[in-house]
């Protein structure tokens, strides 16, 4: 599919959408700010939110979770009140009821296991073993219903069971006599009863959510706010050290079964490309946001670097660029090790947002190669001044304002920002940003 056929296809039965002047004049400067062009401003976006919106508004994090429709006016409301460039995604919140509904582990949300104004913990753990590298191989979807789901979801562990089971003779009970009986009794055991409630549950939920995401999505849009972003992948190497070996795990494996490792990558590296170009297809944008998790200088060497990592990210990003897509890595901890690599992309193609980086060299190294999303500190939005903020803003305009830049904090908006410091990254882009 083509750049524009993507950004006009139209879902069947969806009101008609005619963009505004200010649809057009903010999207115009995105744009033109990620292919390293001259805007007429410099644009603000944050790249995700999650509980900020939320708890100015005096909305406890378990209510933002329970209750999405209180989090999306939120948002929205935040969006409208600071005047951004574009309006953040929904997604990076999780709805609490699904979790709930398939009893999942690798999860901690408030008003469940944690207190209520906590945000939501990721549960790492070796949810794959080491010895089972070659049992997975030889049959992902297999090792992923009868072993990985029920690590996962204590609600999908019947599946599982029934799966390992000892094979029946299916074709015996295949007939009219035989049939609602022995059907009967396989969905009339408790705990398939069960699944079976929480499934009709879990789908009636996801109807709900979807249908708030698309009046929100919509809403947004008529009041004239672009999306940067509605896809999201992960590199090969942080599916498999986030949601299968852990941390401790996968850094043991770059040592111990290095091969079995890069087999895996190998494996899981044309889903994540695949994945996207259905998801950027389905919600009609270019944008691919690439969480990164291990990447970062620190969690490896560059030797380690060039040989698990940066082959399957390099291979990620190409792969969206080929298909008309624009990645968004965020580029989460210090990336001033890895800035020789990030070079290598192709130019104006890329959009990086940056956590914590040496500025200078990422002007020498990358400033002609990609835009600059980022990256006022976080600490500043959370313990400065609007003063500080805006000298900051300042600070960036003046590196990268010539070479394609948006302006954020590290990692989106903190959770725990200044009202008053948000709205000062607004407020600098029109004081110092006009081109």
């Amino acid at each position: 599919m083509t750049e524009s056929n993507r950004e006009q296809k139209q879902e069947p039965g969806a009101p008609t959408f005619e963009p505004s002047a200010e649809y057009q004049a903010r999207k115009q400067r995105v744009d033109a700010a990620m292919h390293m062009q001259r805007p007429d401003r410099i644009p603000v976006v944050p790249l995700v939110i999650h509980y900020y919106p939320t708890r100015v508004r005096g909305i406890s994090n378990a209510d933002a979770m329970y209750h999405m429709d209180r989090t999306l006016q939120a948002w929205r409301d935040a969006t409208l009140e600071h005047d951004w460039d574009a309006a953040p995604p929904a997604g990076p919140v999780p709805a609490a009821q699904p979790l709930e509904l398939l009893g999942v582990k690798q999860l901690a949300w408030p008003g469940g296991a944690i207190a209520d104004n906590l945000p939501f913990q990721w549960i790492e753990g070796e949810y794959m073993m080491q010895e089972e590298y070659d049992e997975l191989l030889a049959d992902p979807n297999g090792f992923t219903v009868k072993k990985l789901w029920p690590r996962v979801s204590n609600t999908l562990t019947p599946v599982s069971e029934m799966l390992q089971a000892p094979p029946l003779p299916l074709l015996l009970f295949s007939n009219a006599y035989s049939l609602p009986r022995f059907l009967g009794n396989k969905i009339a055991h408790p705990r398939t009863v069960e699944l079976l409630e929480k499934a009709l549950e879990l789908a009636r939920v996801t109807r709900r959510q979807n249908t708030l995401v698309k009046h929100y999505t919509r809403e947004m849009m008529a009041l004239g706010f672009p999306f940067a972003w509605s896809g999201v992948t992960f590199t090969a190497f942080d599916n498999i050290s986030d949601t299968l070996r852990g941390m401790r795990g996968t850094m043991l494996d770059m040592y111990q079964v290095p091969d079995k490792l890069l087999a895996l990558i190998d494996l899981f590296t044309p889903y994540t490309i695949s994945a996207s170009i259905a998801m950027a297809d389905a919600t009609r944008s270019r944008g691919v946001f690439i969480p990164l998790h291990r990447g970062a200088g620190g969690f490896m060497s560059n030797k380690q670097f060039e040989k698990f990592y940066w082959p399957c990210l390099k291979a990620l990003i190409l792969g969206l660029i080929d298909a008309g897509l624009i990645p968004i890595p965020l580029l989460e901890g210090d990336y001033t090790p890895r800035l020789e690599y990030l070079a290598e992309l192709p130019r104006a193609k890329v959009v990086g947002h940056f956590d914590v980086i040496d500025r200078h060299k990422a002007k020498k190294t990358v400033g002609d190669v990609m835009c600059y999303w980022g990256n006022v500190p976080a600490s500043i939005m959370c313990t400065g001044t609007p003063a500080q903020v805006k000298d900051d803003v300042k600070a960036l305009i003046d590196m990268f304002g010539d070479s394609g830049l948006i302006i954020d904090s590290t990692v989106g908006i903190p959770d725990e920002a200044k009202r008053e410091n948000v709205q000062a990254l607004s407020d600098a882009v029109r004081e110092y940003g006009i081109t």
